[in-house]
C-alpha cells in the first residue's frame, strides 16, 4: 500500500512538472489566475445587461468553472505528451501498474483546478459584492474540489483518446467549450432543451455548480449533499472510462504499432 501510494503522489507530482506545459509563473498567473476573473467578469456584466440572473448566479459558477481549464487539458497532457515527448513506451513498459500510474496524475491537476477556483471565488465575490455564509465554506470548498478532481478523470480520459487520434487537442478544446455551454454555469439549465440538459448531467462540473450555488444561497449541506454525491459520481465513471480506455488503446496501438505516432 506504501508503494502504491508512492506511485500515485510522487509519480504524479513529477509527471506534473514534467507535462504540465507553463513556463513561468507569470505565464500560469496570467492564464490561469487571470483570465478566469475576466471571463467571469464578462458573463456578470452581459447577465446584468440581460437581466438573465444575478451576479451570485455567475460568481459561483464560473468560479466551479474555472477549475475545469487546468484540470481537462492538464489531464490530457498528462497522457497526450507522453507520446508527444516520445516517453509513452516508457511508462507502458513499466511493471507497474499504469491504472495507477495515469489516474494518480489526475491528483495534482485536481489540486491546481481547487487553487484556481478558490481564487476566482475569492477575488469576484471581494469585487462584486458576494457575501458567502460562513457556514457555507467547507461545504463550498468540499463541492470545488469534488468538481476539480471530476475534470482530472474528464481530462485523463480526453487523454486516453489520444492514444487513438492524433489531434487530441480538438477534441479537448470541444469538450471545454461543452463544458462552457452546458453545465449551467453560465446559461441557466431550465432554458437549456431537454438533450442539452441530459448531456450536461453526465458532464462533470453541472452538479458541482448547482450544490454551490445552494450552499451560497444558505440553504446548508443537506440541500447541498446530493448534488455533491452526483459529481462525485460524475468523477468516478469517468476514472473508470479513462482506465478501460487507456488499457483498450495501449493494447490497440501495440498491435498496430501507432504507440508512438504523433
Amino acid at each position: 500500500m506504501t508503494a502504491l501510494l508512492r506511485l500515485i503522489g510522487t509519480g504524479g507530482v513529477i509527471a506534473y512538472r514534467a507535462l504540465f506545459n507553463w513556463t513561468t509563473p507569470a505565464m500560469f498567473v496570467g492564464t490561469l489566475l487571470v483570465g478566469p476573473l475576466f471571463q467571469l467578469f464578462f458573463f456578470a456584466y452581459l447577465g446584468r445587461q440581460l437581466g438573465v440572473a444575478d451576479d451570485r448566479f455567475y460568481i459561483v459558477g464560473n468560479a466551479v468553472l474555472a477549475a475545469s481549464v487546468a484540470c481537462v487539458f492538464g489531464g490530457t497532457m498528462a497522457v497526450s505528451n507522453e507520446r508527444r515527448f516520445g516517453t509513452l513506451g516508457h511508462v507502458l513498459l513499466s511493471p507497474r501498474s499504469r491504472t495507477a500510474i495515469f489516474l494518480g496524475r489526475a491528483l495534482p491537476y485536481a489540486l491546481n483546478g481547487l487553487l484556481i477556483a478558490v481564487s476566482t471565488l475569492t477575488v469576484s465575490s471581494l469585487l462584486l459584492g458576494l457575501r458567502i455564509p460562513v457556514s457555507a465554506l467547507p461545504g463550498l470548498l468540499l463541492m470545488l474540489a469534488a468538481a476539480a478532481l471530476a475534470c482530472g478523470f474528464f481530462g485523463l480520459t480526453l487523454g486516453a483518446i489520444g492514444l487513438r487520434f492524433r489531434d487530441v487537442w480538438l477534441v479537448s478544446n470541444v469538450a471545454v467549450a461543452l463544458l462552457l455551454l452546458l453545465t449551467g454555469v453560465n446559461v441557466p439549465a431550465a432554458g437549456l432543451p431537454a438533450g442539452m440538459r441530459a448531456v450536461g448531467g453526465v458532464l462533470p462540473i453541472t452538479h458541482a455548480a448547482e450544490g454551490a450555488r445552494r450552499l451560497v444561497a444558505g440553504d446548508g449541506f443537506g440541500a447541498a449533499a446530493p448534488a455533491l454525491a452526483a459529481e462525485l459520481a460524475v468523477g468516478l465513471g469517468y476514472a473508470i472510462l479513462a482506465a478501460a480506455l487507456l488499457k483498450l488503446f495501449e493494447t490497440e496501438s501495440r498491435r498496430k504499432a501507432t504507440l508512438e505516432t504523433v
